[in-house]
């Protein structure tokens, strides 16, 4: 199974969860909820400008006040976009009080609270090499910014999304897609997690066995050299073609597989026909999905070219 606490799951799990519904349904439900310390999760519907949060239950009105909207706002050390990007999004919270006397009534909402238990919960609980899912938020020129557990950041560095190389994670990865990530390092005194995405996208050899010589298949340009085409056939696999001209980083390309050298960690390609300017980053396929992974090799064994590892035990 996947390591991670089941109650601290990435925002946009909880939704659809029968008991979050039956606690947003009524009042009564948002108490029993307040006494039992459960995640809830709705969508935020609105960003005042001292960057409180609105709700609206239909009964009642939800305001959870900017000091609770997200681990780090109070102290400085999270920006305020953290906050104003919530608005129609769904947002993690514990309830932290209700004013019955209010009309509508009013109930009050922590963010934070929630955030600090799945860190505390997270940085107990993780290992290096640990499997997790994790939901990604934005993306930027270095890396990818995942949700990890009710809002709680994390990287993964653009050098740790797959082998082949790549101009953006934007060629890998899509805002809002659900992914499963290897944790790479957990750093308690600064209570960060840091993640990888690379392992689980499969050794040269298991990639490699997905394809035959004599076969014409679909690639993406990820690099073009003086002395060739660098063709990425699947996120940890690539090959190299002849020079051309027309060719330019980012097109769909099909092309013919001339040869595939495990010992060389090779392979061969003709480019037969351009199919697109460009396209976007197709569903992973996981070589592994859940667990723990202690080492990961990527050289095939009888390669005595450049060795590729990651060792997390």
């Amino acid at each position: 199974m996947v390591k991670t606490s089941e109650e601290y799951l990435p925002e946009g799990s909880y939704t659809a969860r029968s008991a979050v519904r039956q606690a947003l349904a009524s009042l009564t439900g948002l108490r029993r909820a307040w006494q039992e310390g459960q995640i809830l999760e709705a969508v935020a519907q609105r960003c005042t400008a001292a960057h409180d949060l609105l709700f609206d239950f239909g009964f009642a009105q939800g305001i959870m006040p900017r000091s609770c909207c997200a681990l780090g706002v109070a102290e400085g050390d999270t920006r305020e976009i953290a906050i104003l990007s919530r608005v129609g999004k769904p947002t993690c919270f514990a309830v932290a009080g209700i004013e019955e006397e209010s009309d509508p009534p009013t109930v009050w909402l922590s963010r934070t609270v929630v955030q600090q238990r799945a860190q505390d919960a997270l940085l107990a609980a993780l290992r290096p090499g640990d499997i997790i899912p994790a939901a990604v938020t934005h993306l930027e020129a270095f890396g990818a910014f995942v949700d990890i557990g009710c809002g709680l950041p994390s990287l993964i560095g653009i050098e740790n999304l797959s082998v082949s190389r790549i101009h953006h994670p934007s060629d890998r990865l899509q805002v809002g897609q659900v992914i499963r990530a290897a944790v790479r390092a957990v750093d308690q005194p600064a209570r960060r997690i840091a993640l990888s995405y690379r392992e689980l996208l499969g050794t040269w050899e298991q990639n490699a066995a997905l394809f035959s010589a004599g076969e014409t298949v679909r690639g993406v340009v990820r690099s073009v050299e003086p002395y060739g085409i660098f063709i990425e056939l699947m996120p940890n696999l690539s090959g190299l073609a002849e020079p051309r001209g027309d060719l330019a980083v980012g097109m769909v390309v099909s092309v013919y597989i001339k040869s595939i050298l495990p010992q060389r960690m090779k392979i061969k390609l003709n480019v037969i026909d351009v199919l697109a300017s460009a396209a976007p980053p197709l569903p992973p396929r996981y070589f592994i999905r859940e667990g723990h992974i202690g080492q990961w090799v990527y050289t095939p064994p009888c390669c005595d070219k450049k060795y590729i590892a990651t060792q997390f035990d």
